[in-house]
Formats: C-alpha cells, sequence, structure tokens
C-alpha cells in the first residue's frame, strides 16, 4: 500500500486561526452561490441551503493508503489551537473544512481546506463565518456581504471528445466484466467512463455550479478543488449523534412523459438485476457502518428516487452513534469507502478490475467529497454526477455497475444520461 506524507499550506503551527461566526439576515444570503467570488470557491448545497467559502485560511493535500488518516489527524490539531467564538451553534458553523479526496491509494490527490470565509444557510437561519490567523484584522459580516461579485461567464465554444475508452471500447469493457463476472471471479464491478470538454477560455466553475443548483436542487451541488458536480447520493451524514447513509443503485432513464416513467419506475422497483445490484449496495454501507453503531435501520426495500434524468433504487440507512468522541465523519467516510455502489463486491476483487479495465485515472470521481466541522460531524457525499476542471478542459466522469445479467448497449445508454447533468451546466 502506498503512502505519502501530508503536505500542509497555512497555519499549522504557532498562531492559532481565529474562528467568528455571527447570525446575518438569512435574506442576505438567499442566493448563496450568487455571494461566491472567483477565489478558491467552495460549495456545498441542497435546495438553496447548505455552504459556501471562499479563500484559503489552511489546507492539507495528502496521496495514498493514509490519505484520509493524515488529513484527519492535521484537522484534529488544527482544531485544538483554534480560537472559536460561535454565536449561531448549527452545523455547519464555527471551525469547518471541505474535502475532496481521491478514489484509489494511487494515483491521487486529496485535499482538506479551511475557506477564508463561509458563509451558510439552515431554515430560517443564516450566518458568516470568518477565519484568519492570530493578529490579523477580523472582518465583520457587513464587510463581507457589501463586497461586489462579478457573475461568471458561461464557458465558449465547448468541444466534446472521448475520453480513456469510446463507447465501442468501452461496451467491449463491460461484456469482459460480465464474462468474469458468469464465470465467479466476482459478483459485481462499477466500470466508469470519462468525456472530455473543451473550452475557448478557462472555466469559471461557478457557471456549472449555478446550472447544477437549479436543475438538480435535491442533489448536493459541490465544488472543492477543481472537483464538483451535483451527487444523488449521500455518503453519510453525522450529526449530533446519529448517522445517515443514503444509498444508490440501480437506474434507469427518464422519458420526460410521467405516465411512461412512472411505469418505468415499477418495472425497476422489480427488476431482478437492479435489485441485486442495490443489495449488494445496501449490505456493504450497513456492515461498513455496523461497529460504530450502537442500533441501526436498514429497510427491507428500496423506494425510488426521482431526478430530472434519471430514476435509482435508493435506501436510507439510520443508525446511532456510540463512538463520535473518538471518530470523525471523516473517519466513517473512510470506512464506508468504496462501497459496492461505487466499487463493486467482493471489494478487493472488483476495485483491482478498475484500472484494467477502465483503462483511466478516476482521480476524484467516486470519492469522498464534502465537509466537517470541529465536532467531527459533517456530510460527506459520493462524487458522482462530476467532473474535474482544469483550465479550459473540464473531465467529465460517470459509471454503471455491472452484474451477471448486465447488457453492454444498456450500460452504455445509462452512463450517457448520467453525463446529461454536468454536460448540460456548460452550455
Amino acid at each position: 500500500m502506498s503512502k505519502s506524507p501530508a503536505t500542509p499550506a497555512g497555519p499549522t503551527t504557532g498562531d492559532p486561526l481565529v474562528v467568528r461566526t455571527v447570525a446575518v439576515d438569512p435574506a442576505s444570503v438567499d442566493d448563496l452561490l450568487a455571494r461566491l467570488p472567483d477565489d478558491r470557491p467552495v460549495s456545498w448545497l441542497r435546495n438553496g441551503e447548505g455552504l459556501v467559502g471562499w479563500g484559503v485560511a489552511a489546507q492539507v493535500r495528502t496521496s495514498g493508503s493514509t490519505r484520509f488518516s493524515e488529513a484527519d489527524k492535521w484537522w484534529a490539531e488544527l482544531v485544538a489551537r483554534a480560537e472559536v467564538e460561535d454565536a449561531v451553534d448549527e452545523p455547519g458553523t464555527g471551525l469547518v473544512a471541505f474535502g475532496s479526496f481521491a478514489f484509489a491509494d494511487a494515483p491521487g490527490d486529496s485535499v482538506l481546506v479551511v475557506p477564508s470565509v463561509v458563509l451558510g444557510r439552515r431554515g430560517a437561519v443564516a450566518w458568516c463565518t470568518t477565519v484568519t490567523p492570530a493578529g490579523e484584522p477580523v472582518p465583520g459580516p457587513a464587510d463581507v456581504l457589501a463586497a461586489d461579485v462579478a457573475a461568471p461567464a458561461a464557458p465558449r465554444d465547448v468541444q466534446f471528445a472521448d475520453g480513456a475508452l469510446n463507447g465501442d471500447q468501452w461496451m467491449s469493457a463491460v461484456a469482459d466484466a460480465v464474462t468474469r463476472i458468469q464465470r465467479g471471479d466476482l459478483e459485481k464491478v462499477v466500470l466508469a467512463r470519462d468525456l472530455l470538454a473543451t473550452a475557448a477560455e478557462p472555466v469559471d466553475v461557478r457557471w456549472p455550479l449555478a446550472r447544477l443548483a437549479e436543475q438538480y436542487p435535491t442533489c448536493w451541488t459541490f465544488h472543492v478543488d477543481g472537483f464538483f458536480g451535483a451527487t444523488p447520493e449521500m455518503l453519510l451524514r453525522r450529526e449530533r449523534g446519529l448517522v445517515t447513509s443514503r444509498v444508490l443503485a440501480g437506474t434507469i432513464r427518464r422519458t420526460g412523459d410521467d405516465e411512461r416513467d412512472l411505469a418505468l419506475a415499477a418495472t425497476l422497483a422489480r427488476s431482478s438485476k437492479d435489485l441485486e445490484e442495490h443489495e449488494y449496495a445496501v449490505r456493504s454501507v450497513a456492515d461498513a457502518l455496523e461497529p460504530h453503531c450502537s442500533s441501526m435501520n436498514v429497510p427491507e426495500a428500496p423506494f425510488v428516487l426521482h431526478l430530472p434524468n434519471v430514476m435509482h433504487l435508493a435506501t436510507d440507512v439510520n443508525g446511532v452513534v456510540h463512538d463520535a468522541g473518538t471518530v470523525s465523519s471523516l473517519q466513517l467516510a473512510e470506512s464506508l469507502h468504496p462501497s459496492a455502489a461505487v466499487g463493486g463486491t467482493p471489494t478487493g476483487p472488483a476495485t483491482a478490475l478498475l484500472a484494467e479495465l477502465e483503462r483511466m485515472d478516476r482521480a476524484r470521481y467516486a470519492g469522498p467529497v464534502g465537509w466537517m466541522d470541529a465536532s467531527g460531524d459533517g456530510e460527506w457525499g459520493i462524487g458522482l454526477r462530476s467532473a474535474g476542471v482544469e483550465g479550459r478542459v473540464v473531465r467529465l466522469f460517470a459509471g454503471c455497475g455491472i452484474v451477471a445479467d448486465s447488457d453492454p448497449e444498456a450500460e452504455l445508454a445509462e452512463s450517457q444520461a448520467k453525463f446529461v447533468p454536468v454536460r448540460d451546466s456548460l452550455g
């Protein structure tokens, strides 16, 4: 297993961070993304609520098999030294870090970053958090909210091209996977593919974020360090002793006709192939959470989650955490990653097969992405319906669960449906 030392930036020794959270008028942050400047922006939003931030007060980059533990250790040390005044005391207030982690031990680059400013909204409560090194001036919320924010420009002349594999090559990889599953090598593998989008000028990530938040409000719209998307899948939320994980596995594309889509939803709910795939994913999450919970609720049957472009079989796994004092939400995320929903079953043989069949680096696709506060509570999604942006190039990702009776053409169509959210957001 590879191991690389953490690479910190910002104050990790010496002067502590000074953190101030104050309440603000919710009307002043009714559109959080509109408040976000082009200064290392981060976001985590659903139904218009959540967190946005900008600037960098501190950050750490990690890689290898210890990427989660190194980041968690850095965070615990930073929290222990911080001077925090939190007048709001809600999830997401006080000292908060945003993180995005590589799918695989290698290659891969992961990051945990503390923004200089965070704006948040939850129900009727809104707040502003500032983070500065000790001894430096602390900006007031009025100054933060009074700042002019230039609107992002739309990407120009976007051209799309195949990534590592074209459609025919990827269908061959699916057929290969099906053969291996049928002969008993494994039960399920999740195969991903990429698509490249190139614009005439560097892409301002705030543009696709706004489109994703508008078109997919029930998903979690995220951006951390060049990795963005709108994920429908919550790897885990831990809040005041309770943990929840939303498992998605089993997908069917929507037609746009309500009656037809209702019929398709019923077909999905009865599909033995999709139910089998879903059962593997739920079982892997429940098994990973069980050691940390004093009690758990695992529903016997999934429900159908309706999104604008697809429908998924979904199950919400809930538990009461008994080790919140010693195990952070990031550590829980590590114990869940990779679940059967993004890797396969059994985990070892399935993930070992990915590089061979996909022939690409997943980077942070399908890795944990989200935020964590000083208590260790937080929300970590799975980086799905996502892309990495670097300058003019955006690399989109999509993946499909392959089981014994998967059809390569149907899986290709499903992957194309999963590209739609990010692809459309660049238009």
